[in-house]
């Protein structure tokens, strides 16, 4: 399915004031005092502000895998997957993986993008996400809005706890092409089958209250959805706008820093439409190093902010550090 872009003006009418480097100190980064590191067995997160907006970052926890040839560069040589990793400082036997739901007060609404694994993960040191959103200061209760950026599951599992609604006071919001993919029947029997299952138990069960929406759409004053198909047949990615300055919440259009950055056009074992994926990459990573604009990746590093520029054959991550300090 196409990248849709159809107005510059979603990634254009702020990025023409971010562009200039002086005026990128309007987004204000601030790591909170009670942030702690993964070896502590707590949650981790941090706060920035985007104009009048806070935008918090919480990690709902990391996974170590092995084999980064197997999930990236699927296409290549394990060779060329290595060359990569050991060129950019990483090893070549395995990888980490991290998963960082957003949370973005508006001061109107509290507007949750994504929720983790929930209780299904928490065996193995994920589903960390209500307890990061405690430790920033809210609590679930106070969630007004839940966005859904695509259906699988380290994005859908923590909809519910025990059985019931883990936000009760939101409503959901979700791309209709992918809730419509994922309802429907013809997925038993096919590779998508547990996904199917997953949104039978988690989405569907909300749809009552929740709003469909494709390519444009608001979701709050402020957050605008844009199309970026090809890693779910609905993946969803959204604009942030508050007071003059915006920034770009991907998803899971690049999953690794470097080997989906840097590479865009390699294949990537959980994209769905694997060609789409990788034009999506290409597209939407270069407006963004075009516009100098800010993005939040939920697979970057944590705390998964940065920005990109063009580098070679793709793009290159430059982490946030004090440039929103000062």
């Amino acid at each position: 399915m196409p990248f849709s872009l159809k107005r510059r003006t979603l990634f254009g009418a702020a990025a023409g004031t971010l562009a200039a480097p002086g005026l990128w100190g309007g987004l204000a980064m601030a790591q909170e005092s009670r942030e702690e590191g993964v070896a502590s067995g707590r949650t981790r997160f941090r706060t920035l502000k985007l104009g009048s907006f806070k935008v918090t970052v919480i990690s709902d926890g990391t996974r170590t895998s092995g084999s980064p040839h197997e999930t990236y560069g699927t296409d290549q040589s394990a060779d060329a997957v290595s060359a990569l990793l050991t060129e950019n400082f990483l090893p070549t036997s395995a990888f980490v993986n991290g998963f960082s739901p957003v949370l973005v007060d508006t001061g109107s609404d509290l507007v949750l993008f994504d929720t983790g694994f929930g209780e299904g993960g928490r065996e193995n040191g994920m589903g960390k996400l209500a307890e990061g959103i405690r430790a920033a200061g809210y609590a679930p209760d106070q969630v007004t809005v839940v966005v859904i950026t695509h259906m699988h599951g380290d994005h859908i599992g923590g909809l519910t706890e025990g059985g019931k609604p883990a936000f009760v006071n939101a409503r959901y919001v979700t791309g209709h092409v992918e809730y419509d993919f994922w309802k429907d029947t013809a997925r038993v029997g096919t590779p998508a089958e547990n996904g199917h299952k997953a949104v039978l138990e988690k989405v569907v069960p909300l749809a009552e209250k929740t709003t469909f929406i494709g390519d444009g759409a608001e979701v709050v004053p402020g957050i605008s959805a844009i199309a970026a198909f090809g890693h779910s047949p609905g993946h969803l990615i959204f604009r942030v706008d508050s007071d003059g300055q915006a920034l770009i919440l991907t998803s899971d259009t690049a999953n690794h820093y470097v080997l989906s950055l840097q590479r865009p056009d390699w294949e990537v074992r959980f994209d769905m439409d694997k060609a789409a994926a990788a034009s999506t990459r290409k597209k939407v990573f270069d407006l963004i190093a075009t516009d100098r604009l800010p993005f939040i990746g939920y697979h970057m590093p944590f705390p998964a902010v940065g920005f990109v520029e063009r580098k070679d054959q793709g793009y290159r991550f430059v982490p946030a550090s004090y440039q929103f300090d000062i």
